[in-house]
């Protein structure tokens, strides 16, 4: 490794650990203009199928935490994109077959569905890592346009959850609204990890659950997302 990379790689993980964890109440200053944006967090990627990983069902706990206290702080908008499938879909082919609609795994994860004021969450299906192409999410963004804050959660890091937070933070850019913000906790996403030895015995990529989710929050971070360690 170039002695570069070495240095840019320790930094990044000084980077990480010397996040700032922020009060909830500093961004949900309006409640009414706030929105949570939870992407993926159902059971596919969570405890059944072949995606199912223990690192995104460990996060969930913070999740359910944080929707309490923002709904607690009068927060009402939780939108909730969500891998919907068809048997035949064509990210298949990228993919070992998930959360293909009408399946367990598909559904929302049970610790959220309890909450009391579920009735309140947006379920908006996606049929791709994108939660914006394809998808209700932009109607219902043109219909809300008062709302000027998101906190992003979920899964994956690196994909679904980089394209969300991404998407929101590109298209307020286009826009030219300036007090528009993109907060993801830190504590909040996260990704699988698949170890070089076991991706060789399976004939898939490997992924570095640590290095990807933390080079995810980075390039959020470099584009003007406001990555944080927590919500506290």
């Amino acid at each position: 490794m170039k002695p570069q990379s070495t240095a840019f790689l320790e930094w990044l993980t000084r980077w990480e650990s010397e996040l700032p964890a922020v009060p909830l109440e500093s961004v949900v200053r309006e409640p009414t203009r706030t929105a949570i944006l939870s992407v993926d967090l159902i059971k596919g990627f969570c405890t059944i199928g072949p995606l199912a990983s223990p690192r995104v069902a460990g996060i969930v706990p913070n999740v359910v935490h944080l929707f309490q206290r923002a709904y607690d702080l009068g927060v009402r908008h939780f939108l909730l994109t969500q891998d919907t499938h068809d048997p035949d879909s064509v990210e298949f082919g990228a993919f070992p077959a998930h959360c293909v609609a009408g399946t367990a795994e598909s559904e929302t994860v049970d610790e959220l569905r309890a909450l009391p004021f579920s009735d309140l969450f947006v379920v908006i299906p996606k049929k791709s890592i994108s939660s914006s192409i394809g998808t209700e999410l932009v109607p219902w963004l043109d219909s809300h346009p008062a709302v000027n804050t998101f906190i992003v959660v979920g899964d994956c890091t690196d994909l679904c959850v980089y394209q969300a937070a991404m998407f929101l933070r590109l298209r307020a850019n286009v826009q030219g609204l300036r007090d528009f913000r993109v907060v993801v906790p830190a504590d909040g996403v996260q990704t699988y990890d698949m170890p070089v030895e076991t991706a060789l015995q399976l004939g898939a990529l490997p992924h570095d659950g640590d290095l990807l989710h933390r080079v995810f929050l980075y390039s959020m971070a470099l584009n003007g997302i406001e990555v944080v360690a927590s919500l506290t």
